[in-house]
């Protein structure tokens, strides 16, 4: 499939990261048709030379529609539940849109005969507790939240269709995404929101002693990630992150530094079931398809905090 101009659906490609992806397509060359139902993504996030449908994952005719009239070479998966507390507060409500809709998906790539399935999986949440070495690929699963479970659930669905009718499938399992675009005023990216709570100079709040560490992986990183594995003609799992454990402190001591910001954090009790560390281990991606993060944590802070300022200005 090299340099062949794709057709490609990009689900929640209204949202944060998928809409760095469908840009990425679209600069490629390729055809980008994004399903969104808007519940979480924005309008201004949808590329211009994008097709878009509002319409739900869950839609079975309004799915199959699609499907049928626009033929596409490959899905990939974005749209989704991102919420972790969302998913332990209403697992039902995560299970059919993270397990039930992405059957659909996988339903309709099997009756339209589609290539390739790739898959925003989640690293941060499948391989659970992390001890000082980052887990790989073949690391034991244990995920502490529906939203992990039904993450994992997708990729033994996929290995099913991959394996009864020969879809291609592709799961990438991310750390924890940050970048422009990233919704501050949702539950998920602590990056986004000490960027907006650091440039209007509120308070910023951290759960816990802030020790707690996650793999940052620039959404730039990710989204070429997405645009490597378009020529890739084997099943994957792939580890997408830094390899690197950053803490909250530390995190928000970087932030405090490029944004210029003054105040101290204030410190809350710590979340119920909140993981204390989580990495990846990244050497299979670069194996695989070339991929390593080109963005270290202070270059990728400073383009989001950039991105933030210039949004409070209006620009």
């Amino acid at each position: 499939m090299e340099n062949k101009k794709l057709k490609i659906i990009v689900t929640g490609g209204a949202g944060f990261i998928a809409s760095h992806i469908a840009d990425k397509y679209v600069e490629a060359g390729h055809d980008v048709v994004i399903i969104d139902n808007l519940s979480s993504g924005k309008k201004e996030n949808i590329n211009p030379k994008a097709k878009f449908y509002n319409v739900d994952i869950k839609d079975t005719r309004k799915i199959a529609e699609i499907f049928e009239k626009e033929k596409p070479d490959i899905v990939n998966h974005h749209a989704a539940q991102i919420d972790v507390r969302k998913s332990v507060s209403d697992p039902v409500f995560d299970a059919n849109v993270n397990i039930i809709g992405s059957i659909n998906l996988l339903e309709n790539c099997k009756k339209y005969n589609v290539k390739k399935f790739i898959f925003a999986s989640s690293g941060g949440t499948i391989y659970g507790e992390c001890s000082d070495t980052p887990p790989n690929e073949n690391s034991p699963y244990l995920p502490m939240s529906p939203y992990g479970i039904a993450k994992l659930s997708v990729e033994y669905y996929m290995n099913y269709y991959s394996k009864t009718y020969q879809l291609k499938t592709i799961a990438l399992r991310y750390g924890n995404v940050y970048g422009p675009r990233q919704d501050p005023h949702g539950e998920a990216g602590v990056v986004a929101i000490f960027s907006e709570r650091m440039l209007k100079n509120e308070d910023v709040y951290i759960f816990g002693d802030g020790k707690q560490m996650r793999d940052y992986v620039y959404v730039e990183d990710v989204a070429r990630a997405n645009l490597l594995v378009l020529n890739h003609n084997e099943n994957l799992t792939l580890n997408i992150g830094t390899s690197r454990a950053t803490s909250v402190i530390e995190l928000f001591e970087m932030m405090k530094k490029i944004s210029n910001y003054k105040k101290s954090p204030i410190f809350k009790p710590a979340r119920t079931g909140e993981l204390f560390k989580s990495f990846l281990e990244i050497k299979k991606a670069k194996e695989k398809i070339g991929w390593q993060p080109l963005f270290n944590l202070e270059e990728g802070l400073k383009k989001t905090i950039e991105y933030f300022r210039r949004k409070k200005c209006g620009q």
